[in-house]
Order: structure tokens, then C-alpha cells, then sequence
């Protein structure tokens, strides 16, 4: 398996409208789009820059995995994906590497990708998340 490229760069966020703002009028981004992703109980919005883009995550329950991050850790990165060109290799792959998966099958992701995450204490302390875009 080798990495593509980075895909996004998933940011925690308590209120994705205000957020926005900021990266559109302050950094000149364009907003590409948002979605709700129900499984994952979040709400994206796209932003992208060159060739990757930023991925600003609101939640939409208290109880989800968002809303737990901030309260946990306050706003901020909370993820970072690389893109993979076969995502069930490269589960398989990082498996084979002793390295812990959070999601053993792929998962609906935003924008239609095909996601899975390596859990943080097989990536010193980073949430991977792995994404196939076709």
C-alpha cells in the first residue's frame, strides 16, 4: 500500500457556518459543498485548496464522535486522510503492520468515499483516516 496523497484534513468544530466564514473570508476559500453524514452523526463542509481539501465537521448529536472530540480536546484538527488507490488492501495492509484498525470493513464516508480509520495508538497519537475516491 502506498499513500496517494492527502485526501483532507478533517476539522472539529463547534458551529460550521461561523467556521466557514472564516475560511472563506479570511483564507479565500471556496466553499465546495456541505453534506450530513448520518452514520457518523456529522455535518461536512468541503473546502478545497489545491489538490486536498479542508473538511470542517460539525456534529449533530451530543453523543457523537465530534462533539466528543471537542469536548474532549476543544476545537481543531481532528483527523487527517490519505487517499488510497484499494482501501480493502490497505486495511489488509496495515493489519499485516501490526497497526490497529478502528473500522476492519470500509465505511460510507463524505462525498462519497470509502473510508476506514487506524486507530490513534497504532499512529503515535494521530487519528489516519484511509479514503478511496473513485
Amino acid at each position: 500500500m502506498k499513500a496517494l496523497k492527502v485526501d483532507h484534513i478533517g476539522i472539529a468544530v463547534k458551529n460550521l457556518d461561523e467556521t466557514i466564514k472564516f475560511y472563506q473570508d479570511v483564507l479565500g476559500l471556496e466553499l465546495n459543498g456541505t453534506e450530513v453524514v448520518e452514520e457518523q452523526k456529522v455535518k461536512v463542509a468541503f473546502l478545497p485548496v489545491g489538490d486536498t481539501e479542508v473538511e470542517l465537521l460539525e456534529s449533530t448529536s451530543e453523543d457523537g464522535p465530534i462533539a466528543k472530540f471537542i469536548e474532549k480536546n476543544g476545537e481543531g484538527v481532528q483527523h487527517i486522510a490519505f487517499r488510497v488507490d484499494n482501501i480493502e488492501e490497505a486495511i489488509e495492509y496495515m493489519e499485516s503492520k501490526g497497526m490497529k484498525m478502528i473500522d476492519q470493513k470500509p465505511r460510507y464516508g463524505a462525498g462519497g468515499a470509502k473510508i476506514a480509520f487506524v486507530h490513534p495508538k497504532s499512529s503515535h497519537r494521530v487519528l489516519v483516516e484511509l479514503s478511496e475516491r473513485k
